[in-house]
């Protein structure tokens, strides 16, 4: 098996879909990597008055400043990335296949969202 083969969805239900793949991916990209991560340390670096409520979140940032807070992010999607390309081969359902990035996205969010909530105040 060459290195690219393991990535690719021929073969599987989900063949000819890498639109939606990708996609899903860029909005999770968008809301969990860029939209909380900015809004995260919009907070703990330019408001005082609010602190990071998530406890592994605030150790990482305690620990190594903001490279805890990517280091982790990047982390999470390592983990769910590697979830979905396990779940490609073993299985043909769409909600397995497509709930790592779309519960990032919707967490992503979300947070993004009650992020700018607190700096808006």
């Amino acid at each position: 098996m060459d290195s690219r083969q393991w990535a690719t969805l021929d073969g599987t239900p989900f063949e000819g879909r890498a639109d939606q793949f990708y996609w899903l991916w860029i909005i999770a990209t968008t809301t969990y990597g860029v939209g909380d991560v900015v809004t995260t340390v919009a907070l703990l670096y330019f408001d005082a008055s609010v602190g990071e409520a998530n406890a592994l979140v605030r150790v990482a940032v305690a620990e190594f400043g903001l490279a805890g807070l990517v280091g982790l992010k990047l982390g999470v999607f390592g983990l769910c990335l590697g979830l979905q390309v396990a779940a490609i081969g073993d299985t043909d359902d769409p909600v397995v296949v497509y709930g790592p990035p779309a519960v990032l996205a919707v967490f992503g969010g979300f947070t993004t969202a009650f992020n700018l909530r607190l700096l808006v105040g």
